[in-house]
Order: structure tokens, then C-alpha cells, then sequence
């Protein structure tokens, strides 16, 4: 199945749901106008994830020893960190834009590939920047937020910003559906697996999905002002993704 017909068949499948969501009583958030949409969106994922993506997640736990698990996690990290070298330059950041190239030089050569990070022994200083953050800190507002199928969070800013992001991974240059489908997958289990913790905090929540809302967005307003301390934060991989 090639991805654009699935996220067709996906996008299709939320928005016929959309009628059925129910908004809770009291004055809507300003920043989810999409908030029927959203939760009807919130509520497919997390029955996607309740049935597949956990249970496979705590399975590759159960049975991956931490350390083959922790040079997984690796490799993905360092397969996508073109994407913080490209948009420190972005954003102007050129001491950590040398930086996080001599990271991802270090961490490819001598650390196989990714799959070691010597770079982190070494001092050098891990960032985790994207698209989506390069425009806010141009000054472009997130815009209302929104809950993608499978994706997860997002804003209005952020969605279209994860295909300029695509075009700065190598693989997205290989011209191979089915590496990429490897990748998705590799790289949603790896996260999914390291935010496992948090389903307790998330599924005891009065309201899961806006939880999950507030403590997206204001990471989000974070990680462009870190000025800011945020009251709620969800564990996250580099990804950035919460748990749906």
C-alpha cells in the first residue's frame, strides 16, 4: 500500500467521525477551534494505539534487552538529525549548527551508523529543532491546534512544516516506499515504547484528550521561548510526538 493512499483512506475514515464527537460543557479552549474534529480524530488514534501500537511497543520491551533498545533508539535519533542541522542554520543558530554537524559526523562514523553515541560521552550538546519551530521563531503563531491521524499533536503551523522536515532525512531520497514504511514504523515503535510511563499519568486524566492538548502545546511554546516554564510537560522522544 503506498502511504499517500493510506493517509487518504485515514484522513477519510477521522473526518466521517466528526459529527460524533462531544464537546464538554464549559467555555471552548481559544486554541482548538477544530476541537469536535480533534477529539473525533484523538479518540480513532487512541483505539489504534490501544489495539496495535501499545501492545507491540511493550512486547519490543519485554523482549529487546535495553541496550539493543537504546542503540535502536539511536540510529533513528541520528537518522533524523539533518533535520536540527538544517533548521539550526534556519533560525540563525550557526554555533549549533556546526555543533550538531560535528555530532552527526561523530555519531555516524564512529558511532556506527548511529547506532553508539560517543558524541554525548564527548560533551557535545544534543539539540531538537524543527520546521515547525523555525517558523515560530520567525514569528509565525502556531494557529489552532490540531490532532493528526497517526501523526498526533500538531498546529495549523506545524502540520504542512513535517513535509519540509521529510525533505531533510535521508530517506526520503531513496526513492523507496518500503524503506520508508520501515522507517515510520521503526521510529513510532521506538517512541511509542519510550513514552510507555505515561500512559498511567494520561489514561487516570479527567479529560485525557485535553491533558494531552495543554501539555503538547505548551512543550511546543517551550522549546520556541524556554524562557517560559511550562506547568505540564508529557515525556517525549526526539520526536516530539506525545502519546495519542
Amino acid at each position: 500500500m503506498q502511504l499517500h493512499t493510506f493517509s487518504f483512506a485515514t484522513f477519510a475514515l477521522t473526518f466521517t467521525l466528526g459529527g460524533c464527537a462531544t464537546l464538554p460543557s464549559g467555555k471552548p479552549d481559544p486554541s482548538d477551534r477544530f476541537e469536535r474534529v480533534n477529539r473525533s480524530v484523538y479518540t480513532f488514534n487512541r483505539a489504534i494505539d490501544h489495539a496495535v501500537v501499545r501492545p507491540v511497543a511493550r512486547a519490543y520491551v519485554k523482549i529487546t534487552p535495553a541496550p539493543v533498545r537504546s542503540s535502536i533508539s539511536n540510529f533513528f535519533t541520528n537518522l533524523d538529525y539533518p533535520i536540527t542541522i538544517v533548521n539550526d542554520f534556519l533560525q540563525g543558530k550557526l554555533h549549533d549548527g556546526l555543533s550538531d554537524m560535528g555530532r552527526f559526523g561523530v555519531n555516524t562514523v564512529i558511532g556506527i551508523g548511529g547506532l553508539f553515541d560517543p558524541a554525548s560521552h564527548w560533551g557535545m550538546e544534543k539539540h531538537n529543532e524543527d520546521f515547525g519551530l523555525t517558523l515560530g521563531t520567525w514569528g509565525l503563531h502556531s494557529g489552532p491546534y490540531l490532532m493528526l491521524p497517526i501523526l498526533g499533536p500538531s498546529t495549523v503551523r506545524d502540520a504542512p512544516s513535517r513535509v519540509a522536515d521529510r525533505f531533510m532525512t535521508p530517506t526520503s531520497y531513496l526513492n523507496n516506499t518500503g524503506v520508508e514504511v520501515g522507517a515510520f514504523v521503526g521510529k513510532g515503535v521506538t517512541t511509542r515504547a519510550g513514552v510507555l510511563d505515561a500512559d498511567r499519568m494520561i489514561d487516570s486524566a479527567f479529560d485525557p484528550y485535553a491533558f494531552v492538548r495543554d501539555a503538547w502545546l505548551q512543550r511546543r511554546e517551550y522549546q520556541i521561548h524556554p524562557e517560559k516554564l511550562p506547568e505540564l510537560l508529557v515525556p517525549e522522544k526526539d520526536t516530539g510526538q506525545a502519546v495519542p
